[in-house]
């Protein structure tokens, strides 16, 4: 038995031994976290195949066609709402002065005393656009600025569903209110994506990187090329604005010898607008049911120039450079429009923008009534301004001869035009219901078209030219050119009851003015001679939210401020000292940084003690002010 054990025990001592169940996990688990640490490195390390070079430049150049989406969607966006509104007054315009049309449908409301105060509204009110624009596009923004006046002319075309004093005049005014901002939005945002888009194609130059502002005239050619996209859609308005007029009222319309039985004579000889034009033009009153159809169509077209804006535009600055934008102070920014005009390049071209105003009202209310009408009758108007916005459209796009040709040649090209156009039109006064004339009328038509082209796109180009550099001031700028527009269309709203050769007059002595303000203001510049730009303060933020805290130093104190810190703070009180003193000067705000993660730490440094400096500025306050 004994013999039998030990034999046993001796096999079972050969036989291996298994090892416990927990040691055969462990050493599962230390293979899987090697094999799980070595793809977890390989994931995060350096990929053979990523190249950042490649993926910033696919960066950059989606936010450049962002850029010509934001400027195409906009140009869009003012042609629908412009076209609409046209539409729609020149529509409610005529109905309103048919005798029978008041009396029957409204009878003792009186819509020709409405309609008189409606345009007061519209014209008298942006007088005092100076005033809040500014104000209103610091507090908004640009783009919500676009989208707010927009939505006003939507207000406007709605008030149409019901036609009473409390509805018309009260929206009219509102349209005179938003006319300034809508206009100094457009010219802002079109320059400021001129910018962008020269910031996103040299995204490897060290001024970009570095936030610093840009070199004079580098994006000249980009203003050059946005103005003239948005000038050749925008004036297309004046074609879709006839549409109403085109395909619903014209088949409403009585012919020429009912029409212009009272008409005596036509053009430069007479006065007002068309003296003897008969009351009654409407053979037979639209239906009720296809008025609000049409006004049903053209407030689809206000909403949807509603959301073209707010969804197809992007943002004319970054959120920082907004609150920097508004953290000079509402005074300073009420006060700034008035301080531009000591530039005596503003004050020079004054001129200009109110022949600006006079000529495209004149043009679509004096030329078009007082010759196209008294001579060719009531249903061939659309087709003089169809040709009128179809010619602007066309010829607009002769402002990129700027980008070979001096900046002269737009603006004194335009104005020879006119002045000639001007002449030809004091000495020409032809016969009513004449419709031989057709031929010579368009042929003015589309010359006078051409000179606005090149007036209206010269304009603009050259402030986004003269101030390329100063993105800060855009704003102001443009106030103040669409502000003279604004007193320009107040004056023509005025002398409407004055002989024609008058009007012709007065455009033709204030265009010879503006030419020669602008060949002084061009010698001036040529000359060197120094402007005198405002100061604008430095923005004053107060130390609350993410936007300016710093991971070092943050709650850094006075007695710990570094002498770096020190010495930018004297430099920065001289140069404001240098500028009260009258230099020649600007505030060197910065160009917009450009987003890419590579491009960030590369320009982090460079604001980064201007930052320090606005955050012990904001706690110096909060203590004094405790």
């Amino acid at each position: 038995m004994d013999a039998s054990d030990q034999e046993e025990l001796v096999e079972d001592a050969e036989q291996p031994v298994a090892p416990p169940n927990g040691v055969i996990n462990e050493l599962l688990n230390v293979g899987q976290e090697g094999n799980m640490q070595g793809q977890m490195a390989e994931f995060l390390g350096p990929q053979a195949e990523y190249n950042e070079e490649e993926e910033e430049r696919k960066y950059y150049r989606r936010k450049r066609l962002g850029v010509i989406k934001n400027v195409l969607a906009a140009s869009v966006g003012a042609t629908i709402v412009y076209s609409v509104y046209m539409g729609l007054l020149q529509m409610q315009l005529i109905l309103h002065y048919d005798m029978t049309y008041r009396e029957v449908k409204y009878s003792n409301l009186g819509l020709e005393d409405i309609d008189r105060k409606m345009l007061m509204g519209i014209n008298v009110t942006p007088i005092i656009g100076l005033l809040y624009t500014p104000v209103l596009i610091r507090f908004l923004g640009t783009k919500w600025m676009m989208f707010l006046a927009s939505g006003i002319y939507a207000l406007f075309v709605s008030t149409n569903y019901w036609e009473r004093y409390y509805t018309l005049v009260p929206s009219a005014v509102a349209i005179g209110v938003a006319i300034v901002p809508l206009w100094a939005s457009l010219g802002n945002y079109i320059t400021r994506m001129a910018q962008q888009y020269y910031e996103y194609v040299n995204y490897k130059e060290e001024h970009v990187q570095e936030q610093k502002k840009l070199p004079k005239g580098a994006c000249h050619n980009y203003i050059i090329v946005f103005q003239s996209v948005f000038h050749i859609i925008f004036h297309l308005s004046f074609v879709f604005a006839e549409f109403p007029m085109r395909f619903v009222l014209n088949d409403y319309l009585h012919e020429n010898p009912h029409i212009l039985f009272n008409v005596h004579s036509c053009g430069a000889n007479i006065s007002g607008v068309i003296p003897g034009f008969n009351t009654t033009v409407l053979t037979n009153l639209p239906r009720s049911m296809l008025l609000i159809q049409v006004e049903s169509v053209l407030m689809g077209f206000a909403f949807l120039a509603m959301i073209i804006f707010l969804v197809l535009c992007g943002a004319a600055y970054r959120p920082t450079e907004e609150i920097d934008l508004r953290s000079i102070g509402w005074g300073n920014i009420f006060q700034l429009p008035f301080k531009h005009l000591r530039d005596y390049r503003l004050r020079l071209l004054c001129p200009f923008f109110i022949y600006s105003g006079f000529e495209m009202l004149f043009a679509v209310t004096g030329f078009s009534l007082s010759y196209g009408v008294c001579a060719l009758g009531l249903k061939t108007l659309w087709l003089l301004v169809v040709v009128y916005g179809l010619s602007c459209s066309v010829f607009s796009s002769l402002s990129l001869c700027l980008l070979r040709l001096p900046r002269w040649v737009c603006l004194v090209g335009g104005a020879a035009v006119h002045a000639v156009l001007l002449v030809v039109l004091l000495a020409f006064s032809p016969p009513p219901n004449s419709p031989e004339y057709l031929g010579p009328l368009l042929v003015i038509s589309v010359l006078w078209g051409l000179g606005t082209a090149l007036n209206k796109t010269g304009v603009s180009t050259l402030l986004g030219m003269l101030y390329a550099e100063e993105k800060e001031r855009l704003d102001f700028v443009y106030t103040i050119y669409h502000w003279w527009q604004a007193i320009a269309i107040f004056i023509v709203y005025l002398w409407s009851k004055l002989p024609m050769r008058a009007k012709l007059s007065i455009l033709l002595a204030t265009l010879l003015l503006a030419c020669y303000c602008y060949w002084v203001m061009e010698r001036r510049l040529a000359m060197k001679v120094p402007f005198r730009l405002p100061r604008i303060p430095r923005p004053r933020h107060k130390v609350k939210g993410y936007r300016y805290l710093e991971e070092d130093n943050s709650d850094e104190s006075d007695s710990e401020k570094s002498e770096d810190d020190e010495e930018e703070d004297e430099e920065h009180v001289a140069e404001e000292m240098g500028a009260e003193d009258g230099e020649e000067g600007g505030q060197d705000a910065g160009v917009q940084g450009v987003d890419s993660p590579k491009a960030r730490r590369r320009g982090a440094e460079g604001p980064r003690h201007r930052r320090e400096d606005q955050v012990k500025e904001g706690v110096r306050e909060e203590r004094e002010g405790g």
